[in-house]
């Protein structure tokens, strides 16, 4: 999330009673989680483990609580005994949840020869852009964008609050929610199937790349990006802040894990699952996926185990 004007440190450090260790005197422009980060950017951290990442990333501010690690040149630390109470607190001043008192907000913008059949929920800071059809029973959460050409099939939720929680052994509440301030773009000529549901960024953008189609019933985690031109079927799953560049093809009950990458014109065949970066340009089949051409000869091979084995026991 970007703020809307620079933000002095100081203030930020007395809002949530941090201590500043670095440059007093610097501007923060943004909260973003660590896969998101840029320059400019506050970063929240407070496991050992995720130190280093987030010491090294682009974040030029993080919210830490430890003194004992080594600052690279060019970041400033704000100490803090509980770091994620101290993200939740600066996301609740810049973006603070807003009620909904009407199914259509008035600060919603509407394009011109856009349709908005009945029963659809239009939240805060809405834009939709001219010529689309959003059918009934649609849920547009606050601050989505949506191009020109647009169409969202019935019973479809855009950007609800993102699946990420903090975890902490011994705490009453083990797993609390991050609370979201990102948002979802769909750019133009998007057709959105039926019952899908698409999570908003938790602080970036959840992006729907022009000219892409989706069946019903799928799921996009937060800060997925999917790219120009690509086609994924029914039942497709997408975890947070994984990218599918342009042209990608999932085909029915694709699963797909987080933080990852789909190569251009990649397609993958129904019910596979993808753990890992896969290669654009080729077809894939499986769980785990593989090259579908190398999966067919691994079957075929599966299938002359019994023969093989006879074969082995009367030699």
């Amino acid at each position: 999330m970007k703020f809307a004007s620079p933000v002095e440190l100081k203030w930020i450090a007395s809002l949530i009673n941090a201590e500043i260790i670095g440059d007093n005197n610097a501007f923060a422009t943004g909260i973003n989680e660590i896969h998101k980060v840029e320059t400019g950017d506050l970063v929240f951290v407070d496991h050992p483990k995720y130190y280093t990442p987030c010491l090294n990333s682009a974040a030029s501010f993080i919210i830490i609580n430890s003194k004992d690690v080594i600052v690279p040149a060019g970041k400033t630390l704000l100490y803090n005994s509980d770091p994620f109470e101290a993200y939740l607190k600066i996301v609740e001043h810049f973006r603070p949840f807003q009620t909904a008192t009407k199914s259509i907000s008035d600060s919603a913008i509407i394009g011109q020869d856009t349709i908005i059949m009945p029963n659809v929920f239009i939240g805060n800071h809405v834009i939709i852009g001219n010529n689309s059809v959003i059918h009934p029973n649609v849920t547009i959460m606050d601050n989505t964008i949506i191009g020109d050409n647009v169409v969202i099939q019935s019973g479809t939720v855009i950007g609800s609050d993102a699946f990420y929680y903090n975890g902490k052994n011994g705490r009453e509440i083990r797993y609390k929610r991050m609370k979201s301030c990102g948002n979802v773009i769909i750019e133009d000529n998007v057709e959105i199937g039926a019952n899908c549901t698409i999570d908003r960024g938790v602080t970036h953008s959840t992006i729907i790349g022009k000219g892409t189609i989706i069946d019903n019933l799928v799921h996009l985690g937060h800060e997925v990006v999917i790219g120009r031109n690509c086609l994924l079927a029914a039942q497709v799953g997408i975890a947070g802040a994984t990218t599918l560049e342009d042209g990608v093809i999932l085909w029915g009950q694709v699963g797909v894990s987080k933080t990852l990458t789909i190569g251009a014109n990649a397609v993958v065949l129904a019910q596979s699952g993808i753990p890992g970066n896969i290669e654009g340009n080729k077809v894939y089949w499986g769980t785990p996926v593989r090259e579908a051409s190398e999966k067919r000869k691994e079957l075929v091979w599966v299938k002359r185990i019994p023969e093989l084995w006879k074969k082995m026991m009367e030699s």
